[in-house]
């Protein structure tokens, strides 16, 4: 296991270079009226990857989260460039997080991070027909791909450093889409 970074400073950040804080004024239909606030990103989007190796193994990256402090086991994500689609976004990503590319890619759904607060939305794209080909990333160390099968999800959840809610809920509906109980 990696040893985490080194935490060298903290601040409060009042607006990021990709988030911002914006209130909403509004008035409900029983004329109730409230100010709302919420993060807003500044970003085209985000995609998160399902990539399957084979019919029954998804690839996984273990990748430090800041948000909680720790290494986490999930799948590979990130945000949408400028005129980029979610399926060349998605395999941009995966070229450059896992080192593979690949042939098929389906979005399954679109997913949000915390709707009660936040702007955010990811594609959930599942990748298949996959080849070797990496493209370098903005990642500053590089990311451990582990293999899981999809049979063993409920030993995945149960796992400590298995708790990104989009990963989970995207790996439940790559199984169901592939077992044939969900058609998007």
């Amino acid at each position: 296991m990696r040893k985490p970074p080194i935490i060298h400073a903290t601040r409060d950040v009042h607006d990021s270079h990709f988030l911002h804080v914006e209130q909403l004024d509004l008035e409900f239909s029983n004329g109730e009226r409230r100010t709302y606030e919420r993060l807003k990103g500044s970003g085209l989007g985000a995609v998160i990857i399902v990539p399957m190796l084979d019919d029954e193994t998804v690839l996984l990256v273990r990748e430090y989260g800041a948000g909680v402090g720790r290494y986490e086991l999930s799948l590979p994500k990130g945000r949408l460039d400028q005129d980029e689609t979610a399926e060349q976004g998605a395999d941009r990503e995966l070229k450059e997080e896992v080192g593979y590319g690949a042939r098929k890619l389906k979005i399954l759904h679109n997913l949000s991070l915390s709707p009660s607060y936040m702007t955010h939305m990811a594609h959930v794209v599942l990748a298949q027909d996959l080849y070797p080909e990496r493209l370098e990333g903005d990642e500053p160390e590089e990311l451990e791909v582990v293999p899981w099968k999809l049979d063993n999800l409920h030993e995945l959840i149960a796992r400590d450093d298995v708790t990104e809610g989009r990963s989970i809920a995207a790996l439940f509906m790559a199984r169901e889409y592939l077992a044939g109980r969900f058609n998007p």
